[in-house]
C-alpha cells in the first residue's frame, strides 16, 4: 500500500476528522427529532389503559375521553395475491415493488398488470406487524403483506401512528392480522382531532425526513471525497 508524505497524510486526516465532526453533529439532530417526535405521542396518545392523552389542542379539551374501538373498525384490509410481482428481477425504473420493512422499496417492475392504485393506503407486515404509509400504485412482494385502508370518520395516517405505538410481540412466525392485530383494542379521537394530531405528526417527519435526507448527503459526501483522496 502506498502511503503520501506525513504532512499529506495529517491533511487528509483533518479534513476527514472535520468532515466526521459534521456528520456527527447532524446524527445527533436527526436521532433528537426522532426522540421528540417519540416524546410527544406519548403526549398525544393516552397511555395504556387509559382514554384521554395528557396534551391535547386546546380547541379539543373538552371534546371528553376517547372512544375505545378494535383496530378492524378502523381499517378495511385487501388481500395482497392480485398485486403480487411474478418476477423477483427488479429495475430502477417502472412500478414500485414494496415491503413493510426497513427496505420499503425492494424496486421497481416493467409489469403493467395487477398494480394497487387506490392509494392511500397502510401496507402491513402479517409477521412483523411494521407498517408503512404508501400514497403511490404499487405491487408487493409476497401475501404476508395486508393492504390496509380507512373505513369512513378515520384519519389515515392517525391510525398508523396508534398501529406503530402498539406494544405487541411478534416473536412468533406466524400471521398476526386476521387472527390478533385486528381485535386490538384502542382509543380513537374523534375524527377533527385525529386529523389534527395527524397532521402535526406528519409535519414532525417530513422535517426528520429532510434532515436524514442531509445526513446521508453528508456520508456520501465523505464517501465520493475519499474515492478522490486516496489511490484507486
Amino acid at each position: 500500500m502506498s502511503l503520501p508524505h506525513y504532512l499529506e497524510q495529517q491533511k487528509i486526516a483533518h479534513c476527514l476528522s472535520s468532515l466526521d465532526e459534521v456528520i456527527g453533529l447532524q446524527a445527533k439532530k436527526v436521532q433528537a427529532l426522532k426522540q421528540h417526535k417519540k416524546g410527544l405521542m406519548q403526549q398525544l396518545f393516552p397511555a395504556e389503559g387509559e382514554t384521554t392523552p395528557r396534551l391535547r389542542f386546546p380547541e379539543f379539551r373538552e371534546a371528553g375521553a376517547w372512544e375505545v374501538k378494535e383496530l378492524s373498525a378502523a381499517l378495511a384490509y385487501a388481500q395482497p395475491t392480485p398485486f403480487i410481482v411474478s418476477t423477483e428481477q427488479y429495475g430502477t425504473s417502472g412500478t414500485p415493488v414494496l415491503t413493510a420493512g426497513k427496505t420499503f422499496i425492494l424496486g421497481h417492475t416493467s409489469e403493467d398488470f395487477g398494480i394497487y392504485e387506490r392509494v392511500p393506503v397502510i401496507i402491513f407486515d402479517d409477521f412483523t406487524t411494521e407498517a408503512k404509509f404508501v400514497d403511490f400504485p404499487f405491487k408487493v412482494k409476497s401475501s404476508a403483506i395486508k393492504i390496509l385502508s380507512p373505513r369512513p370518520g378515520y384519519s389515515l395516517k392517525f391510525v398508523l401512528e396508534a398501529i406503530i405505538s402498539i406494544q405487541f410481540d411478534a416473536s412468533q412466525h406466524k400471521r398476526h392480522w386476521i387472527g390478533e392485530f385486528q381485535h386490538l383494542k384502542i382509543p380513537f379521537p374523534p375524527p377533527k382531532e385525529q386529523q389534527k394530531i395527524a397532521h402535526c405528526l406528519s409535519s414532525l417527519d417530513e422535517v426528520i425526513g429532510l434532515e436524514s435526507h442531509k445526513l446521508d448527503a453528508l456520508k456520501n459526501l465523505k464517501k465520493g471525497l475519499m474515492q478522490q483522496l486516496f489511490p484507486q
